[in-house]
């Protein structure tokens, strides 16, 4: 099928609040068997590591946990990194991007040297940018390199819809595309319940009221509490399923365009496929006019932050 390393080996890098929350996502839902965890802090990480292993006598499934370093990437599945310079009260998800953009090529090129030949997922704002950085630093196929991308905003859209119309939802089908972060969009013209379309069901009126909910939940949550992290993980856990359960699901992640909505050379969200392989397809959605527009916006502020980056 594949020349990805085999088995479902995970090793997350850093452990700070989505680190953790992810690890704890992955031993209650028994998805993987072996969970590595890597930070500058040993000591948190090594806490972590035995706090998580006095769970394991609760978990669905056997997991091995442990503590680790870079070397133990060389066997691994997945390598997941949530590891960065956070986002401060005030600060956007895009004032990061020069600090973590360092780190990263410290992070990635430390992994490679492992000879690590699997899959990399990646979690850290402003996470377009450091996904794009991944793929650069790491020259694995774009497919093999992926960002947690609209995961989380897209899960937001679908639960205050549910909210909305009082429905499950897991029963509302709509994605949330673009940039994670203030360029995103919601695509209300394939946005339903069951096949029954939802935008015809509400004023633009409240469609731009949830919208805006949805774009700066983030910065609510990082007033009320500092950071969020519990919504991230469950997203990364369930991308990390569908990657090592071969499961072809479709889910809105950062995933590289090649020609695909008519841009390419940008991770940004967008609906694709997920397997075993990575990212088996990108899925085109039909976008009106005013979508596309908005589409095209977003892939040009990701760019613009690549070209000040990468000056050819």
């Amino acid at each position: 099928m594949m020349n990805v390393t085999p088995g479902s080996k995970v090793v997350l890098i850093g452990t700070g609040a989505v680190g953790s929350s992810y690890a704890y996502a992955l031993m209650n839902q028994g998805i993987c068997d072996e969970l590595v965890l890597v930070d500058l802090n040993q000591e948190k990480a090594r806490g972590d590591v035995m706090d998580l292993d006095h769970g394991i006598v609760y978990a669905p499934s056997s997991i091995q946990i442990r503590f680790g370093s870079y070397q133990d990437c060389h066997d691994a599945a997945l390598v997941v990194i949530c590891a960065g310079a956070a986002q401060k009260p005030g600060e956007t998800r895009l004032d990061l991007v020069t600090k973590n953009v360092k780190i990263f090529d410290s992070i990635v090129t430390s992994v490679m040297d492992s000879g690590f030949n699997g899959i990399f997922l990646v979690a850290t704002n402003p996470v377009d940018i450091l996904t794009y950085a991944t793929r650069k630093f790491s020259g694995l196929p774009k497919e093999r390199v992926i960002g947690s991308g609209t995961i989380l905003d897209s899960a937001r859209f679908r639960y205050l819809l549910g909210e909305e119309f009082e429905t499950a939802p897991t029963s509302v089908h709509g994605y949330i595309i673009g940039e994670h972060g203030d360029s995103q969009l919601p695509v209300w013209s394939s946005a339903n319940i069951s096949g029954t379309p939802i935008a015809p069901k509400l004023t633009e009126e409240r469609k731009e009221e949830i919208s805006t909910q949805v774009r700066e939940a983030a910065y609510k949550i990082i007033e009320s509490k500092g950071a969020t992290f519990y919504g991230i993980a469950m997203g990364l856990a369930k991308i990390t399923r569908a990657i090592l359960k071969n499961e072809n699901v479709v889910l809105p992640v950062g995933a590289m365009l090649n020609g695909e909505f008519g841009h390419e050379d940008v991770y940004i969200g967008v609906p694709a496929v997920i397997n075993r392989t990575g990212v088996k397809k990108i899925v085109e959605l039909s976008l009106d006019e005013k979508e596309q527009g908005q589409f095209a916006q977003s892939v040009k502020t990701l760019k613009d932050i690549q070209a000040a980056l990468w000056k050819k």
